[in-house]
């Protein structure tokens, strides 16, 4: 059986507004905006990270990283037509060694085929490249074509988070049940979130530039605890 583009159009739009509609939730029933809401999971994600040292993302790699990416519970729907989807931060790594304030950021893909369910993640993204944070400044950013991406190494003991033959620009994990594991998002898209951030920082017209740069009026308090735990990551 065969499916004309309208109806797939329409399957993609109903993954979209069901992700968005379970995102939309969870900050309402936490009793906070959805920008603090989503920086509370992002910690979330951040402090699971030491819990089991033999599965988690290696610290030689966090020490070594020009940014992390974390977007907490990524949406995979099934319905005829696939879709992904997920909010949440990145921070980028200061000349000066220290973490810059977050900037929201969105992920999106999908894929056409006969599958159905559903499934959440959290998405953790290691970028060792300054120039792939420049192209997703400058514009929506596909991983995998703006920039080579492989399933991360796991373990603190991973020699191939410090393997200089590796030439991944960036290394993609998912956790679920509270393990990390690579996983393979070639053809997703990371799209910053401006309105997110002018919200989040209380200052309309406030650019990603500005908060990698420290360069806003208003410091959240969630912002300063993922700043310093993501320190503290990279240091064990």
């Amino acid at each position: 059986m065969r499916y004309s583009t309208g109806k797939c159009g329409f399957q993609w739009c109903l993954v979209m507004v069901l992700a968005v509609g379970v995102l939309s939730a969870a900050g309402a029933a936490a009793g906070q905006s959805d920008q603090e809401a989503k920086m509370a999971e992002v910690i979330r994600v951040i402090r699971a990270i030491s819990v089991i040292p033999e599965e988690t993302i290696p610290p030689a790699l966090l020490a070594n990283a020009r940014a992390i990416a974390i977007i907490p519970s990524v949406i995979k729907i099934g319905l005829l037509i696939g879709g992904r989807y997920g909010q949440g931060v990145i921070a980028v790594r200061r000349p000066d060694g220290d973490w810059s304030r977050p900037v929201f950021v969105s992920i999106t893909g999908g894929s056409i085929g006969w599958q159905i369910g559903a499934q959440s993640t959290d998405v953790v993204l290691v970028f060792k490249s300054s120039q792939s944070i420049e192209d997703l400044v400058s514009g929506k950013f596909t991983l995998g074509a703006d920039a080579s991406v492989a399933a991360g190494p796991v373990g603190r003991q991973a020699s191939a988070a410090t393997d200089p033959r590796l030439k991944a620009e960036i290394y993609s994990y998912s956790r679920s049940r509270g393990l990390f594991a690579g996983v393979a998002l070639n053809g997703a898209h990371l799209e910053l979130q401006p309105k997110e951030n002018e919200k989040y920082y209380r200052q309309p017209g406030v650019t990603a530039r500005q908060i990698f740069n420290d360069d806003t009026r208003h410091l959240p308090e969630s912002a300063g605890t993922l700043m310093q735990l993501l320190g503290e990551e990279a240091r064990l």
